[in-house]
């Protein structure tokens, strides 16, 4: 992803709510189950991160990794991942 297309993501995530919520227990697999379900329905979504500061980027990482999405943005507590539905 080029910088451009990260750019005019950034600016359509803007207006999103999110709608993952990864509390003290971290990444589990009900996390990655919901977040498959909420990338496959809207491609572009908000995770909301509420661990310490130095485990965000790792769980954002971790869980690009398992979804085999594309990080776009983090900021603070709140998180922005994109993966392309190939069937839209």
């Amino acid at each position: 992803m080029n910088a451009a297309e990260k750019k005019k993501l950034k600016s359509q995530a803007h207006a999103l709510k999110p709608v993952v919520t990864i509390g003290q227990l971290g990444l589990t697999d009900a996390v990655i189950k919901e977040t498959n379900i909420a990338l496959n329905a809207h491609e572009l979504i908000k995770i909301k991160i509420r661990t310490d500061k130095d485990q965000r980027l790792e769980i954002q990482h971790q869980l690009c990794l398992k979804t085999e999405a594309e990080p776009v943005q983090m900021i603070g507590q709140i998180a922005v991942i994109y993966r392309k539905n190939p069937d839209k």
